[in-house]
């Protein structure tokens, strides 16, 4: 069968969209099929079911509308009679439909240009969906790409199969480019947007770092060393944690290469950001006095529950270790995941002695003792009455200068001012209102009481309704430096777990839950079967 010169150019028309656009032949000739179809409805009436087809192959256009099969007709333009339809397909039945062939249409100019929008909008409706598909899943990769335009600030990059945007804040700073230059950046992001996929490209991501080492160092693309942690102030400095997997490959030296050769290469594609590579450690305290680096550390004093850290530095390198503006502490706060706090070795003894005096006086107020006996308490490393009261006599008489006369006299006067304290604190409790009811629950007791009273929590039914945070505080992240909010127990020596049980028992005990509530579920215990004996 000869193929006119028309049908042979609506085929070739329709290739050279889809190679153009980079998408899928089909999707293109349903486009046209579509388009025909609402031309054919806006002259044949809009509630005609028309179908348009185009052979793949020959180009040849069949248009016909479709007739639905029904006892009795009500409009003839969709609907066909049984009887009628069983005349041109036996097997018909009432529900059917039945195609009718058109006669061919004659596009108007305005049937023509309606036909055009709707290919249109189809090819590039399968043009972004093609885009989204192919870049969604490339979400942490780098890419190349050329300067389209500059829009306020923000970078338009030709990506050769799509366009990307690198928004003016997630550029280094005083980094300009023009239309035509070359750009390297990280894909951050790829949504799906009525106005068609919108690709997000960072080169200030702390993960554009980390890809570009694994671009400039084999070890790290192998598996062999892996990047552990980033830490960035782009366009100025930044750190990265290194681990090597292999006891034979130095982390630090594979990253940094022959004469610094591979690290100068990620250098200069960031503007001279200046970089330290850390060896990575399991042990966060050798962890932080490895990011710390070039600073030197005299002493590190974990807080584990509220994942803080205090550094001891020598007086000459607390600058050092602060670095510019802070900079040097807080990238190390944010490779290491702790809160830093630092101070010189001077003020970390002036910190012991003001804590040692304060111990000091409250003994010798405590147990109405002289200086000499407080001091004498306080350096042997007790810290409160309460700990005096509980600990054995026989330590305490062992203590130089002490003998058991004196020990038992001493935790006498303990236990003496430990009651005193409590029948003053419970009558204050009693002054603030809190109920007795709130004394019985496991774990709590009468400074707490006195704590939530002065916070407006007076009944069980008020600690019940209380979240954890209320009581243990939280912390929040903001400007690059972590906040601590405290809660209403927050002086006191209790986990966030300790906390959570208090609620849970008032829970308990207000009959919001059962105790077996609390209990874990059983481990289901595997049955493992005896094996068979062995024939005689």
């Amino acid at each position: 069968m000869a193929v006119s010169a028309n049908r042979l150019e609506l085929l070739q028309i329709a290739d050279a969209v889809a190679r153009e656009k980079a998408i899928d032949r089909n999707i293109v000739i349903a486009a046209m099929e579509d388009a025909i179809q609402k031309a054919a409805r806006s002259r044949y009436g809009s509630e005609t079911e028309v179908r348009a087809e185009i052979n793949p192959k020959t180009g040849e256009m069949r248009l016909s509308r479709l007739l639905l099969v029904v006892d009795q007709v009500e409009n003839d333009a969709t609907q066909i009679a049984l009887e009628e339809a069983k005349k041109r397909n036996p097997a018909a039945q009432v529900g059917d439909y039945i195609a009718e062939a058109l006669p061919p249409l004659e596009y108007g100019r305005i049937a023509a240009q309606s036909a055009k929008q709707v290919i249109v909008q189809k090819v590039r409706e399968a043009e972004r969906d093609r885009q989204y598909q192919e870049y969604k899943d490339r979400i942490s990769d780098i890419v190349n790409g050329i300067v389209k335009r500059v829009e306020y600030g923000n970078v338009v990059v030709d990506l050769g199969r799509g366009e990307a945007i690198v928004r003016r804040d997630e550029m280094l700073p005083r980094e300009t480019f023009r239309n035509g230059d070359r750009i390297r950046a990280f894909i951050y992001d790829v949504r799906r947007e009525p106005r068609g996929p919108q690709i997000f490209l960072s080169r200030t991501h702390p993960q554009f770092m980390a890809k570009l080492f694994a671009q400039e160092v084999p070890e790290i693309y192998d598996g062999i060393v892996e990047v552990k942690a980033v830490a960035r102030d782009p366009g100025s400095r930044a750190k990265i944690a290194v681990i090597s997997r292999d006891s034979s490959v130095d982390p630090v030296g594979a990253c940094v290469g022959m004469r610094g050769s591979r690290v100068q290469a990620v250098v200069n594609e960031l503007q001279g950001e200046k970089i330290d590579i850390i060896p990575w450690t399991a042990d966060p305290a050798n962890f932080v006095v490895n990011a710390l680096a070039p600073a030197e550390v005299a002493k590190v004093v974990l807080d584990e529950d509220r994942h803080r850290m205090e550094v001891v530095v020598p007086d000459q390198q607390l600058s050092l270790a602060i670095g510019r503006r802070g900079q040097n502490v807080r990238l190390a706060s944010q490779l290491t995941g702790w809160d830093i706090d630092i101070v010189t070795e001077q003020e970390e003894s002036e910190h012991r002695q003001a804590e040692f005096e304060k111990r000091t006086k409250l003994f010798i107020e405590a147990l109405n003792v002289d200086e000499v006996v407080g001091q004498l308490l306080a350096s042997e490393g007790f810290n409160s009455a309460e700990e005096l009261a509980v600990v054995d006599e026989k330590e305490l008489a062992g203590i130089e200068g002490f003998d058991e006369d004196t020990a038992r006299e001493l935790q006498a006067r303990a236990r003496e001012y430990l009651s005193r304290q409590e029948a003053e604190l419970d009558d204050k409790r009693k002054q603030l209102g809190v109920e007795d009811a709130l004394k019985e629950i496991p774990g709590i007791t009468t400074a707490m009481l006195v704590t939530l009273g002065e916070n407006g929590i007076k009944t069980v039914e008020d600690l019940a309704g209380c979240a954890t945070d209320d009581l243990f505080g939280w912390s929040e992240r903001k400007d690059g430096e972590t906040v601590r909010y405290p809660g209403a127990l927050d002086g006191f020596d209790l986990s966030r777990d300790d906390t959570e049980a208090l609620i849970m028992q008032a829970r308990v005990k207000a009959g919001w839950i059962k105790e077996e509530d609390l209990a874990p579920p059983p481990a289901e215990e595997a049955t493992v079967e005896a094996p068979a004996s062995a024939p005689a």
